[in-house]
């Protein structure tokens, strides 16, 4: 079955909300930025208690959940069966994760993600993560399976020097998820988020890389500027990438 276009998949990651604390206030965010897919993290959910509630209410606002995280993954068992749980629940194959780079770790989300049918997607977060260069997502890879794979957000990769267009091309049949995010950075080296398309990002050649390689993961705007009101900014974020992404 072929999947919905990559603009029909095009959804927000709901930290962009985390100043919402009620599942209306999200529900109604996605609304007026016009998508209807939300990347859930831990602040609209507690995969620990009872989450089918939170589940229901978004799938009557006819809301999808296209993955959960970023969760951080170590050797807690009993935590990480609880995410593996939701994604089951929920339906979506692909946790968005950070993984302590170690064996057991490993270890532990591979077994997890064959006994589920899942896989994991690392997100790479910037110069100071150990997993944030392609040199560091290179070495996991070659000792994971692919049920491990990548969860590129463009913004942190151009913090850690690299490429967001080339790491797509690069690891592209372990690409599972995409964070459209955009930076400035200023005279110090500090990232700014801004508006995807406004900054250091260029949406319209990262589109062409991912058709090229028939990106088929899920896709998520991440917008971390304006906590108060980030819905003029994510609507506009929305609106630059539906220009250049095939409908």
């Amino acid at each position: 079955m072929t999947k919905p276009s990559l603009n029909a998949r095009l959804g927000i990651q709901s930290w962009c909300f985390r100043a919402f604390k009620t599942t209306p206030q999200v529900i109604a965010g996605l609304r007026q930025a016009g998508v209807s897919n939300l990347e859930i993290c831990g602040v609209h959910v507690n995969v620990a208690q009872a989450p089918e509630k939170t589940l229901a209410e978004y799938t009557a606002a006819g809301i999808t959940i296209s993955s959960f995280g970023v969760n951080g993954f170590n050797t807690d068992e009993a935590a990480a069966r609880k995410v593996f749980e939701f994604a089951a629940l929920a339906g979506f194959p692909t946790i968005s994760a950070d993984l302590a780079d170690d064996g057991p770790s490993l270890a532990l989300v591979e077994r997890l993600c064959t006994e589920f049918g899942k896989k994991i997607a690392i997100h790479n977060h910037g110069r100071k993560h150990a997993l944030g260069s392609v040199a560091a997502l290179e070495r996991l890879f070659a000792k994971a399976s692919p049920n491990v794979g990548l969860c590129l957000d463009t913004a942190w990769a151009l913090d850690a020097g690299e490429d967001p267009v080339a790491m797509a091309g690069k690891f592209g049949t372990r690409l599972y998820g995409v964070h459209i995010k955009d930076f400035v950075f200023d005279r110090a080296g500090r990232p700014v988020d801004v508006v995807a398309g406004t900054g250091n990002l260029n949406l319209a050649v990262l589109s062409a890389k991912m058709q090229e390689i028939r990106f088929d993961g899920y896709l998520t705007i991440e917008y971390e500027g304006d906590e108060a009101a980030p819905v003029p900014a994510l609507t506009k974020c929305v609106e630059n990438v539906r220009a250049v992404f095939p409908a």
